[in-house]
């Protein structure tokens, strides 16, 4: 028997004389997880859109379970049994659980009236599927990040779906959450269905995937078992040369700290932080999702009024009671979510880079002064080489990479004493991580003092030389300088957030 599932033969796509694919072939077999790698532009998006009937392809052809597809449109696809669950997960946040799993089966089936008796016999068997229960009448807005990837999951599933892509998954989820979501893969796997995996994060796609098809600069560089590859062959046919992440010593030699947080404290937040920061030191800031790390750091920028506690800002004590507060002392805040809270998507670079500096592009008038926008602009793009056709393109047009360059640019326009990075790789490539690294590092050896905020263990240890791990809003283990030193200090830390992670699943099974 034929268990082939989806067969792209010599898939090719230019826009407007950029080749996006380049006479790509992939096979995809029952029951297979199949990751797709590659930095960002290399060709994975538009290969779904493709597969998805949302684009069609200039050359190549398509079969899905042995049916050449003929039409190139959204509907056929589906019909063929194609689901695609993006980032943006298109879920109806004012409908409920059971009617955003429902609603696309009966417009299939093209029913005219509304049964709810219907929607919740087609939510609860979506949801038997993958052995999970739910509340069917919750708003979706209500629910966590996690329970909507399952809402997702449970829509496709009611489609009767043959093969599932799935793009960027795990980006908002915590450790445990993104256990489930790997549980629910798996048993997916076992009863037959095709998933294709997207992600950036290389653990990820080594402990999912069966097979994985490298994408770079549209072309397919490699199509191989997860048995026969490692990470470091895996990072070299992504990127097209060997990466390895230098790690960080601090070479300043000031021992004045330039902030400290005595006792800082807000309700049901953060309690009691103590913290020290000098120019030159990235401190790193880890520990499990809703530790309280992101609410903390909002405080330190004006975003987030403490309830107790000191700033001390070079030696002396501060108020931060507003962003404009922080920025006019020289903090800067890169924030978690960059497109909406860190960039101006429909602007291009210029207004962006000038956004935060508007000092320095205006004269005492208040008037802007156009070469200085451009200046700042022309500097921003060669400093954190950003690839961008000029300073006139807009934002939203710019790969993950380049949009964070951008919001990096921004920010050191303003000069700043002390740089928070809140989670400053997330949906990067592996490429452009790596330049944002030598980015970061080049700052603190000028004498920036950096915080840094993360959950990936590999970045925190590659640029930290002080790390704070937080827990339930309390700072709970600390690595000074020569703790980092040790060769051993990645899998020390990972033993810690290990610890914590079993404490919260204990927590979790006393509640239930």
């Amino acid at each position: 028997m034929d268990n082939k599932v989806l067969v792209a033969e010599h898939i090719s796509k230019s826009y407007v004389g950029v080749q996006a694919l380049d006479d790509v072939s992939v096979t995809i077999k029952q029951g297979e997880v199949k990751c797709l790698a590659g930095e960002n532009g290399s060709g994975k998006s538009t290969f779904v859109k493709i597969i998805a009937g949302i684009e069609p392809a200039d050359s190549g052809d398509i079969y899905i379970s042995g049916e050449k597809q003929l039409k190139s449109n959204a509907i056929s696809a589906i019909n063929a049994g194609v689901q695609v669950i993006y980032q943006d997960l298109s879920l109806f946040s004012n409908m409920t659980v059971a009617e955003n799993i429902a609603l696309n089966k009966m417009i299939k089936e093209k029913k005219s009236l509304i049964d709810k008796k219907e929607i919740k016999r087609i939510a609860i068997e979506s949801l038997k599927k993958i052995g999970v229960t739910m509340d069917l009448d919750a708003k979706v807005q209500t629910v966590s990040i996690a329970n909507r990837q399952i809402i997702a999951i449970c829509r496709a599933l009611a489609l009767d779906a043959k093969i599932l892509f799935m793009d960027e998954p795990t980006t908002a989820l915590t450790k445990s959450e993104i256990e489930k979501l790997l549980e629910i893969v798996n048993m997916l796997r076992e009863k037959g269905l095709a998933i294709v995996f997207i992600s950036h994060k290389l653990d990820e796609v080594m402990s999912v995937a069966d097979s994985i098809t490298v994408f770079r600069d549209g072309k397919q560089v490699a199509d191989i078992e997860k048995d026969d590859i490692d990470r470091m062959k895996l990072i070299y046919y992504m990127t097209g040369r060997e990466i390895e992440y230098s790690r960080y010593s601090r070479t300043n030699t000031d021992t004045d700290n330039l902030l400290e947080l005595r006792g800082l404290s807000k309700s049901k937040q953060f309690e009691n932080i103590n913290l020290a920061v000098r120019p030159g030191d990235i401190m790193g800031l880890t520990g499990l999702l809703g530790s309280g790390r992101t609410e903390l750091a909002l405080s330190i920028f004006g975003l987030n009024p403490v309830d107790a506690g000191q700033i001390y800002f070079n030696g002396k004590e501060t108020k931060i009671s507003s962003p404009v507060d922080a920025v006019k002392k020289g903090i800067a805040l890169l924030p978690e979510d960059r497109s909406t809270q860190g960039l101006l998507l429909d602007k291009d670079l210029t207004d962006n880079v000038s956004s935060a500096a508007f000092d320095k592009v205006t004269n005492k008038m208040g008037i802007l002064h156009e070469g200085s926008r451009l200046e700042l602009a022309d500097q921003s793009i060669k400093r954190f080489k950003v690839k961008i056709p000029n300073a006139q393109t807009k934002i939203k047009t710019l790969s993950g990479g380049n949009q964070q360059k951008v919001v990096l640019g921004k920010w050191v326009a303003t000069e700043p004493k002390l740089f928070i990075l809140d989670s400053p790789t997330v949906g990067v490539d592996i490429g452009s991580k790596s330049e944002i690294y030598e980015q970061i590092q080049k700052l603190a050896h000028e004498g920036l003092a950096i915080i840094l905020i993360s959950d990936e263990i590999e970045e925190i240890v590659a640029n930290c030389n002080r790390v704070s791990v937080m827990f339930k809003g309390e700072i709970v283990k600390e690595f000074d300088d020569e703790a980092m030193k040790d060769d051993q200090i990645e899998t020390k830390i990972m033993d810690v957030i290990n610890n914590l992670h079993l404490q919260t699943k204990s927590g979790e099974s006393e509640a239930v």
